[in-house]
């Protein structure tokens, strides 16, 4: 037990410290240690996208990110888009636009989406499937999530 560190971050605005072996991953350290199970673990090769979270501002893929890198950072995991009992308006998107099927890569990409569409508002159906293309999905074809990203810029921009 001597090799644990200690890991000090904010995840979805609430404070967390917890003790950990250096080897950790991050995933895990979510998952197991804080026990927000909604990031959920795929691959574990950063292949598929389904640990996708908010690091400091950007997406990042939790499965390939040791627990001990993100000491200090912000975090923000799937858990953190609906605010005060409302749902953030990409979840509510992907709800009527029927972007989910079985649910497993949703979280991932619906992190991957709010990055993306941070960094562009605005985005064409060609630029959406690209900016959501790392994040793998076996059952939607990938249409009804475009059209629900499509939908959330434009609710985000602050029309409907």
């Amino acid at each position: 037990m001597a090799d644990m560190m200690t890991v000090r971050l904010k995840v979805n605005g609430v404070a967390h410290e917890g003790r950990c072996e250096p080897r950790k991953l991050l995933v895990d350290f979510i998952r197991e240690d804080l026990g927000l199970t909604g990031t959920h673990v795929g691959c574990e090769h950063g292949i598929c996208g389904a640990c996708t979270i908010i690091v400091n501002g950007e997406s990042a893929r939790s499965c390939i990110m040791l627990a001990v890198q993100a000491d200090g950072a912000e975090l923000m995991t799937v858990e953190g888009l609906m605010q005060d009992g409302k749902l953030h308006p990409l979840q509510e998107a992907f709800r009527e636009h029927h972007g989910l099927q079985c649910g497993f890569c949703t979280p991932g990409m619906l992190m991957t989406a709010l990055d993306f569409l941070r960094t562009n508002p605005s985005p064409s159906d060609r630029e959406i499937r690209e900016g959501i293309s790392a994040v793998l999905c076996r059952c939607t074809g990938y249409q009804g999530i475009v059209n629900a990203v499509r939908a959330a810029a434009a609710t985000l921009r602050g029309g409907r």
